[in-house]
């Protein structure tokens, strides 16, 4: 009997386990299909923009191989912020060669399109 009760705790908390797994994927999904549809609805802008300041994420990957060593990979994200003649701010993220030609205090013309960086001309 005790057997029985624990198998079926089991099966519940399994069952839960998944279900909020698979429900956080589906979440991120959505949240980046949105991100993405809002972009590709928003209109392609140019504006007059002052660079103020880069920064990089560096992120890893432990990858297990089950037919040799494991390893480590790394990535590193580049982002950019940009201040507006408005005076506002947006950090666009960026391509790591288009990040190496930027410096602080660089103005000129940034082109987006809603959160998605298209590219600076420096003046």
């Amino acid at each position: 009997m005790g057997f029985s009760i624990g198998f079926q705790l089991f099966n519940v908390m399994f069952f839960v386990m998944f279900l909020l797994v698979f429900g956080v994927f589906v979440v991120t999904a959505l949240r980046g299909l949105r991100q993405w549809n809002r972009n590709n609805n928003s209109p392609r802008l140019t504006v007059e923009a002052t660079v103020v300041s880069r920064r990089t994420q560096v992120g890893r990957h432990h990858h297990n191989n089950p037919d040799g060593p494991d390893y480590t990979s790394t990535y590193t994200t580049y982002f950019a912020t940009f201040q507006v003649e408005s005076g506002d701010r947006m950090e666009l993220k960026l391509d790591g060669s288009e990040y190496g030609m930027l410096v602080e205090g660089d103005r000129g013309k940034l082109t987006f399109q809603g959160t998605r960086y298209l590219g600076f001309v420096r003046q």
